[in-house]
């Protein structure tokens, strides 16, 4: 699957990966948007992952 499609997932704490376009999503993760080779993905959400704390962390912090 090294030259296949992936896509972006990300999670309900707004942390990011990256999934084989043809199989099942594992459970907890949803679609971002953004497919395509292996590398542009990864380099996406190199993009628009910029702050690797989970969600809820952040949220605790904030407060």
């Amino acid at each position: 699957m090294a030259d296949g499609t992936y896509k972006v997932v990300v999670n309900d704490e707004e942390q990011y990966s990256i999934w084989f376009a043809d199989r099942p999503l594992p459970a907890g993760w949803r679609e971002e948007g953004f497919s395509g080779a292996k590398q542009d993905c990864l380099d996406h959400v190199e993009r628009v992952w910029t702050d690797m704390r989970p969600r809820s962390l952040r949220e605790a912090l904030g407060q």
